[in-house]
């Protein structure tokens, strides 16, 4: 399989089920397409438009050519044809938990998008500060995230949301990044969440590739890397 994304330092969504199929121990080929702007025609959108006709990334392409998009709907694909990685909880009413957070997260939490884009390499906690003053929206997302998080923690007692690693904790991954990019202020609960989320291997393979993507990005041949390896699988 491959697994279209963009930058990893900035693509949040991308970010999701690569962490996922990595941590996960599911071998792909990456294929990232370097972000440009989002206009029809970009460079990005041409090279995005030999894979999708959806004009966003992440993409999942089978080795027959069958195309997912959509994190939600990769989630879900993943989860059926690897039934033996258990990447949702097992117990169905915690499955079905898990896949009501995964879709709040989804389709909630605008205010953290738009004011705190995903930037892996960066440290802003003056910009956060700001923001959490400014802007009611954002702490309104900040409480829910708390108040979800603790309650998951709570009852399967952590240190990941549903006890071990499962597609919520890749959904979250991005939401981790951004509070620490932006030195959101968060209670001890979800402080040591976030730090378990920054040590799965998963997320650390994620992070040191975008804090080096610059040395290898190039839009007109876009980068290609065999994932093969299950070592980090947990």
């Amino acid at each position: 399989m491959q697994l279209v994304i963009g930058n990893k330092n900035y693509s949040s969504w991308s970010l999701r089920p690569w962490v996922l199929m990595r941590q996960a121990g599911i071998p792909f080929e990456e294929v990232m397409i370097r972000f440009d702007s989002l206009a029809a025609d970009s460079k990005f959108q041409q090279a995005l438009a030999r894979h999708t006709p959806a004009g966003k990334v992440p993409v999942l392409i089978e080795d027959d050519g069958f195309v997912v998009w959509d994190t939600l709907a990769i989630a879900e694909y993943l989860a059926e044809k690897f039934p033996q990685a258990g990447l949702w909880p097992a117990d169905p009413k915690a499955r079905a938990r898990a896949r009501s957070v995964c879709a709040e997260m989804h389709a909630g939490f605008g205010a953290l998008r738009s004011h705190c884009p995903l930037n892996v390499e960066a440290r802003l906690p003056d910009v956060g500060a700001r923001l959490l003053q400014e802007q009611p929206g954002l702490r309104a997302d900040l409480r829910r995230i708390v108040e979800l998080w603790s309650e998951l923690l709570g009852t399967h007692g952590g240190p990941l949301l549903f006890g071990r690693f499962t597609i919520a904790d890749a959904y979250f991954a991005p939401v981790c990044s951004r509070l620490r990019t932006y030195g959101l202020p968060v209670p001890p609960i979800a402080a040591a969440y976030i730090d378990a989320v920054f040590a799965l291997p998963g997320m650390q393979a994620w992070v040191a590739e975008a804090l080096a993507e610059q040395e290898f990005l190039d839009f007109e041949e876009p980068y290609r890397q065999s994932r093969t390896d299950a070592a980090d699988a947990p």
